[in-house]
């Protein structure tokens, strides 16, 4: 694929993956649900997958297009992510019905899916040992591994909202809420940084001759 090609490429996956990680900041946060409604704010959460999914298709597609070599770890981070984005669609899409749908609707919008969110956690662990060498080794000082570590955290923590929703006892429900709400946004936060992170690159990347 040609450098400039590259380039564009790259941004499009940046700007994408910063708008869903926008929609899932926002949309546990109960101040926004109350003042939207139920809807919108289910509807948030699905436009949110939807960019997570054209982003990381596209990733998918761009590290199958560079590497003629056998699979390497990067190219299996992305098409487990890819498949990860596909469980949270149609989570989220179940989310969007009960919100317009149902009268007992709570602030409890949406939950990160247990699968996807394995996903997630595998992609994420991928992604890392590629630019590390080791899960147990420390981020090297370079914009990769800073990328490949905030994402990761971004994974932890949407582990950690999906266990939460289905561990925390059910007498627990404002305790509940709040520890899930509270770690998808983290969790979408990570991700957001780790957008805006890999939007230099495209700046460094050799240009065509």
């Amino acid at each position: 694929m040609p450098a400039s090609r590259h380039s564009r490429t790259t941004w499009w996956i940046a700007a994408l993956f910063a708008a869903g990680s926008t929609c899932f900041l926002v949309a546990p946060i109960p101040a926004f649900a109350q003042l939207v409604g139920p809807g919108v704010d289910g509807l948030v959460f699905f436009v949110g997958s939807l960019f997570f999914t054209t982003a990381a298709g596209l990733q998918w597609w761009d590290t199958k297009l560079l590497s003629a070599e056998p699979p390497r770890l990067d190219r299996w981070s992305s098409g487990v992510q890819f498949v990860g984005t596909l469980f949270f669609n149609a989570t989220t899409f179940r989310a969007l019905q009960l919100g317009f749908d149902s009268p007992d609707y709570d602030r409890l919008v949406w939950r990160p899916d247990a699968f996807g969110s394995i996903c997630f956690l595998i992609s994420g662990y991928l992604a890392y040992v590629q630019v590390t060498g080791h899960l147990l080794s420390l981020p090297r000082r370079t914009l990769e591994s800073a990328i490949a570590t905030v994402n990761l955290l971004g994974c932890l923590a949407f582990g950690a909202s999906a266990a939460a929703s289905y561990v925390i006892p059910a007498a627990g429900d404002e305790l509940n809420a709040t520890v899930v709400n509270s770690c998808t946004a983290l969790g979408a936060l990570c991700f957001l940084i780790g957008a805006l992170l890999l939007f230099p690159q495209r700046a460094r990347e050799p240009r065509p001759v």
